[in-house]
């Protein structure tokens, strides 16, 4: 029997046993509608929390106080006995490549404008921060070049603030008071959305000397560096380093870049993409326990065809191959419709639920297809060797 005719012949036992065949694909069409459902949804919410982090970009190198070897906050952001300062800062606007340095201290305080309140988070920071995290001004300016360490009490305030304390009015040289502590306002900021969950626009902007004041912090909980696209990333780290050891004395902080914890991120995001798709294989294995029983009872109600077969002069190999080609035919089918179904799953998600991120993962699409024929090969062969080893006289006998 050649090739032609063993698929003509795997066919028509697939046609003339439609509603065995549709059992047997049915399991494998759910396992791989899953495994495109579950990577799809893990691979969209890996590009969603990349593109959250990145869209601050991705040249910058943050400074913080305390040296550590892990990715995590530094012990020092806390306290530390030599702090970052805003001269430490200023030091480090001389390092090649460096397009800004952003001192920087996050708090939360009560923000009053007349008899309105509101708790909002609190950005002590320089005046190039703007620029270097793509926060664009909607009204007014950004922070001016100011005395960095007697800077004026002046503020920008994020949408939500402004729209909480303000409502339409105009704040440009209105005040606000932070914590008790009386602002000038020199700018509103455009809306800059949320970040996992974090409303950014719910802020307010003041320099960074005036942050030591407000929260009686001694030094910066973080200094951000900005440098040039497509300069040497360790060559500015290095410099870094070397600017403030002689500073300090001693490395005494800890260096993360973006690009790091960008690569750390994705390293982990790929591990929970990658569990989250093997779980929905578990679906695959059910189906191929599927095929294997499926297949079982064919051989036994094909018993007498096989005998028939054997007798005309069909060998064992061919017989092997003969029960092999019908599981792996259905896997296949079963593969095709799951992915089918699966897509459409998803492009239904992606239209109802849009804040749902959802993004097709070829490269899983492409092994949960493999899988499946390869389960029902696998599948396949026990009930084929069955088949192979029946005796042609015994067979011819079964009714």
């Amino acid at each position: 029997m050649n090739t032609p005719d063993l698929i003509a012949f795997t066919i028509r036992t697939v046609r003339a046993h439609r509603m065995r065949a549709g059992l047997t694909a049915l399991g494998i069409a759910i396992g791989v509608s899953a495994v495109v459902l579950l990577t799809s949804i893990g691979a969209g919410i890996h590009q969603f929390v990349l593109t959250e982090f990145s869209q601050f970009g991705t040249n910058i190198i943050g400074i913080n106080p305390g040296k550590t070897k892990t990715m995590g906050i530094s012990l020092g952001a806390l306290a530390n006995v030599r702090p970052l300062s805003i001269d430490d800062a200023i030091a480090l606007e001389r390092a090649p490549h460096v397009i800004a340095v952003n001192p920087a201290i996050q708090g939360n305080g009560e923000i009053e404008h007349g008899e309105r309140k509101r708790r909002s988070t609190v950005y002590a920071v320089g005046p190039t921060f703007a620029d270097a995290f793509h926060f664009p001004v909607a009204e007014g300016t950004f922070l001016p070049q100011d005395n960095p360490n007697t800077p004026r009490s002046l503020a920008v305030l994020g949408q939500t603030v402004y729209r909480e304390l303000f409502g339409a009015a105009n704040a440009l040289g209105d005040t606000v008071r932070i914590s008790g502590q009386r602002f000038r306002i020199v700018g509103v900021m455009k809306s800059k959305g949320s970040m996992l969950g974090v409303d950014l626009d719910d802020s307010i902007f003041i320099p960074a000397a005036k942050g030591l004041e407000l929260f009686n912090r001694e030094g910066l909980m973080e200094i951000d560096v900005s440098y040039r696209e497509g300069a040497p990333a360790q060559e500015v780290e290095d410099s870094i380093k070397r600017i403030l050891i002689a500073r300090h004395g001693e490395e005494d902080f800890t260096i993360v870049s973006q690009k790091q914890m960008l690569d750390t991120l994705g390293s982990v995001l790929n591990v929970l993409t990658f569990a989250v798709g093997a779980l929905g294989s578990i679906s695959l294995l059910v189906g191929g326990v599927g095929i294997f029983t499926i297949m079982t009872i064919g051989v036994r109600e094909r018993t007498p065809e096989v005998g028939l077969l054997i007798a005309l002069g069909a060998v064992k190999r061919q017989i092997l191959q003969m029960f092999l080609t019908e599981a792996m035919v259905l896997s296949a089918i079963g593969g095709v419709a799951g992915l089918a179904f699966g897509f459409g799953i998803v492009a239904t998600i992606d239209i109802a639920v849009p804040t749902l991120p959802v993004s097709y993962s070829p490269l899983f699409i492409v092994l949960a297809e493999l899988v499946a024929v390869a389960i029902g090969l696998i599948a396949g062969i026990a009930p084929a060797i069955n088949a192979a080893r029946l005796e042609p006289v015994e067979a011819l006998r079964t009714e």
